[in-house]
C-alpha cells in the first residue's frame, strides 16, 4: 500500500502570521476521511483570531469544533471545509473543519451536500446558517419592513432570506456603493446608510462598527428590535442609547449562532440547522457571495491581503485532492 503524505494545514503562529504546517493525520475506527476540495475564509472571525483579538474570556467558546492549538497562538483555525469521502464512492461532505488538505472526522460531523449543490458553493454553509440562526432571534414576518445594516457574507445572507419571506420589504444597508449590485442579485433593496428609510419593523446589524450600529438604531420603529449580529472581539462598541433609542423603546437583541433561540431549541438540533442551510444553498445567484479564489499551496502567503480586503466576502480555498 502506497503511504500517504501527511496533510497540510494553515496554522496562524503569532500576530498577523500564517505559515503551511505538516500536521499529523490519525483515523479511529468511528471517523471517516475526508480529502478536501475547497475551503472558505469567514473574514470577520478570522481577521480576529489572525489579529490576536479574540478576548481572553472567550478562548473556550470562540474554539471551532475541530480547531487545534489554543489562542492566541500557534492555533489552526476554520469551520467551511467541502471534500469527498474516501470510503464512500467520493461522496460530498461538508465540515466544520479549518483549511487542511486531507482530514479525518467523526460520521456525526460529516454532513452530506445535497444533489443540487455545487461543491464550489457549499463552503457558504456555515454562514448560511448564521444567518438562519439570526432569522430566527429576528422573528421576522410577512410584510415587515427589514433593514440588514452591513452587506459582507453574513449580512448579504440574511437580506437573501428575509427578501424571501413572503410580503417583506428587505433593504441592504452599507457605506459601500458596490454593494448596491449585490443586493440586487440577492432580491433587495439597497441604500447608503444616510438615505436609508427609517420606521423599520426589525433592523439587522452586521457590520461590526459602531457607525452601522448607530445606524441600525436610526432606522428601527417604535418598539421594534435591533438583532446584533456582529462579533467585535476585545474591542468595545459606543452605541447611542440616548434619544430614539430611548424614546422609541427600542430594544437590542443579541445574536450567536453558537446556540440555538430557545423558541426552537426543544425541536431544532445543530445537525439539523447545517443541513437546513445546506439545502438552502441551491441558488446559483449566491456564487454572487465568492469573492475570489485561491490554491491552498498559496494560501499562507495571501492570508493577510485576503482578511485585509473589504472588498473580501467569501474567499474559496481550492485543493488538489
Amino acid at each position: 500500500m502506497t503511504q500517504k503524505t501527511p496533510p497540510q494545514a494553515l496554522w496562524i503562529t503569532g500576530t498577523r502570521h500564517a505559515e503551511t504546517r505538516e500536521t499529523a493525520f490519525e483515523q479511529p475506527d468511528d471517523h471517516l476521511e475526508v480529502e478536501t476540495l475547497f475551503t472558505g475564509i469567514s473574514r470577520g472571525t478570522e481577521r480576529l483570531v489572525f489579529e490576536n483579538r479574540v478576548p481572553v474570556g472567550e478562548y473556550q467558546t470562540m474554539r471551532a469544533p475541530f480547531q487545534q492549538g489554543d489562542f492566541p497562538y500557534p492555533v489552526k483555525y476554520g469551520y467551511a471545509a467541502v471534500g469527498r469521502l474516501v470510503a464512500r464512492d467520493d461522496e460530498l461532505v461538508f465540515a466544520l473543519f479549518p483549511h487542511q488538505t486531507r482530514f479525518a472526522i467523526p460520521h456525526s460531523a460529516a454532513v452530506p451536500v445535497p444533489n443540487g449543490v455545487p461543491a464550489e458553493r457549499a463552503i457558504l454553509a456555515a454562514n448560511m446558517e448564521t444567518a438562519l440562526n439570526i432569522l430566527w432571534d429576528a422573528h421576522i414576518q410577512p410584510g415587515d419592513r427589514v433593514a440588514v445594516v452591513g452587506s459582507g457574507v453574513v449580512g448579504a445572507l440574511v437580506g437573501y432570506l428575509a427578501a424571501r419571506i413572503p410580503g417583506t420589504d428587505t433593504c441592504m444597508i452599507d457605506i459601500d456603493q458596490t454593494r448596491a449590485e449585490l443586493a440586487q442579485t440577492l432580491g433587495c433593496r439597497f441604500a447608503s446608510p444616510d438615505a436609508a428609510d427609517g420606521d423599520a419593523d426589525v433592523v439587522i446589524h452586521a457590520s461590526a462598527t459602531a457607525a452601522g450600529l448607530a445606524t441600525a438604531i436610526n432606522l428601527a420603529g417604535i418598539e421594534a428590535s435591533v438583532v446584533e449580529a456582529s462579533w467585535y472581539g476585545t474591542g468595545t462598541t459606543e452605541a447611542p442609547l440616548g434619544g430614539r433609542f430611548h424614546q422609541r423603546r427600542l430594544r437590542i437583541v443579541g445574536s450567536q449562532v453558537g446556540r440555538i433561540p430557545p423558541d426552537h431549541a426543544a425541536r431544532w438540533t445543530y445537525r439539523r440547522r447545517l443541513e437546513t442551510a445546506l439545502r438552502l444553498l441551491t441558488d446559483p445567484v449566491l456564487d454572487a457571495l465568492v469573492s475570489g479564489e485561491t490554491p491552498f499551496a498559496d494560501l499562507a502567503s495571501h492570508y493577510d491581503a485576503i482578511l485585509d480586503d473589504p472588498a473580501t466576502l467569501c474567499h474559496r480555498v481550492r485543493y488538489d485532492a
